[in-house]
């Protein structure tokens, strides 16, 4: 079996860094930031993540309960279900970069409010020690402490009376977080496939459907690889 430990371990300690970044926003900016824990607003529809968020959640899935393993499992089934709709052959391994780019769209729409199969009842995340990067990034814009402005766009809950763009308070080393989470992503698909690749994409309900134990790339994308 192939030890993922150190690679997941690593990666949640980037993914502390971003944490810590979001608190100290949070005491920064106040009552200009309405993120806190129950607020589920951001919770809903489908978006992509890495292949390395989806195993990391998946260990965060595998502590639950069975019963609410068996929920998450059926409501999860049901995402992919809306998915082959648009994509009738999407299964194992789930990832998305089988098909063009100009179609994620249409199995990810901005109007989807279908709540995320891992929302609990009481709008907490199940495995939030383990919930993907994106998951963490959300609601604040992403300055880079260079003044590149690497995503311009915020919760609408948040910053109602001032330009976030223009705080300085807010600005994070995003490029070298990136940097980071690239090479492990590379690490990680190194020891899973014996190739290293730079991007793998999937969503949040695949995650716990994916069998990572028999996992395979298909050919269309193992030849778009870029090493």
């Amino acid at each position: 079996m192939i030890d993922f430990i150190s690679v997941l371990a690593r990666y949640q300690a980037l993914l502390s860094e971003v944490d810590a970044w979001f608190t100290h926003c949070s005491l920064a900016a106040g009552d200009q930031i309405a993120c806190q824990r129950g607020c589920s607003a951001c919770c809903r529809g489908l978006f992509d993540i890495t292949l390395l968020d989806a195993r990391l959640l998946r260990e965060g899935f595998e502590q639950l309960s069975q019963d609410i393993q068996q929920t998450v499992t059926a409501a999860a089934k049901q995402n992919i279900a809306g998915i082959r709709n648009s994509w009738p052959d999407f299964d194992q391994p789930y990832l998305f970069n089988s098909y063009p780019e100009e179609e994620w769209d249409l199995v990810m729409p901005e109007e989807d409010e279908t709540p995320c199969p891992l929302l609990g009842q009481d709008g907490l995340c199940l495995v939030y020690q383990y919930r993907p990067m994106t998951c963490r990034l959300n609601g604040i814009p992403m300055v880079d402490t260079s003044g590149e402005i690497l995503f311009d766009e915020w919760c609408s809950l948040n910053f109602s009376d001032v330009d976030p763009l223009k705080m300085q308070e807010l600005r994070f080393h995003f490029n070298d977080i990136f940097t980071q989470e690239q090479l492990l992503f590379r690490e990680f698909t190194q020891r899973l496939f014996g190739k290293p690749f730079n991007e793998l994409d999937t969503v949040i309900p695949a995650a716990v459907l994916i069998d990572f134990k028999n996992l395979s790339i298909p050919e269309q994308v193992w030849k778009q690889r870029t090493t």
